[in-house]
C-alpha cells in the first residue's frame, strides 16, 4: 500500500489521492513535522494520534495504526514537494487550513517551538497553498486552545 502511494507522488504527474490515501498523507506530514527537530516527542505522538482520532472519527487503536502507517510513509517520502502537490489536489482549501491547524498543534505539543520546526511549516504552508496570514491565524487558535 505505502509503495502504491511512493509510486503515485513519485510519479511526474502524480494521481489525485483517494480518501484513504489522502488520510495517510496527511498524517505523514504531521509526523514529517513532529520529526524535523530531531525530538519525535511523546507529546507530539499522543497530539498526532488524538488529532486522527478526532478529525476522522478513529478509535484510538485505529488513530495508532494510521499513525504508524504514517511514519512509514514519512520515512521513504523523500520529496516534500510531490508530497505536498498531491495533498493540495486531493484537499480543498478550507481543509487545507485545518491541517496546517492540525500541524501548528504538533509543532506546540511539546511546548516549545524549534526554528526547523517554524521553518518546515512555513515551507508546507506555501507548498499548500495557505498564506502566511491564514498559517498564522491557525497558529494563535491553537495557541488560544493550549492556555
Amino acid at each position: 500500500m505505502i509503495g502504491d502511494i511512493l509510486r503515485g507522488l513519485l510519479a511526474p504527474d502524480p494521481r489525485p489521492l483517494s480518501q484513504p490515501d489522502a488520510r495517510l498523507a496527511l498524517a505523514a506530514l504531521m509526523v514529517r513535522i513532529a520529526r524535523v527537530d530531531g525530538d519525535y516527542s511523546d507529546a507530539e505522538i499522543n497530539r498526532i494520534d488524538r488529532i486522527l482520532s478526532a478529525r476522522y472519527g478513529l478509535s484510538p487503536f485505529d488513530a495508532i495504526d494510521l499513525r504508524h502507517r504514517a511514519e512509514d510513509l514519512e520515512a521513504q517520502a523523500p520529496d516534500t514537494v510531490r508530497f505536498t502537490r498531491a495533498i493540495k489536489e486531493a484537499v480543498d482549501y478550507d481543509h487545507r487550513e485545518s491541517v496546517i491547524e492540525a500541524l501548528w498543534s504538533v509543532v506546540l505539543a511539546d511546548g516549545h517551538r524549534d526554528g526547523e520546526e517554524d521553518s518546515l511549516l512555513r515551507l508546507l504552508a506555501n507548498l499548500l497553498g495557505i498564506n502566511d496570514r491564514d498559517s498564522n491565524l491557525a497558529r494563535q487558535r491553537v495557541e488560544a486552545r493550549l492556555k
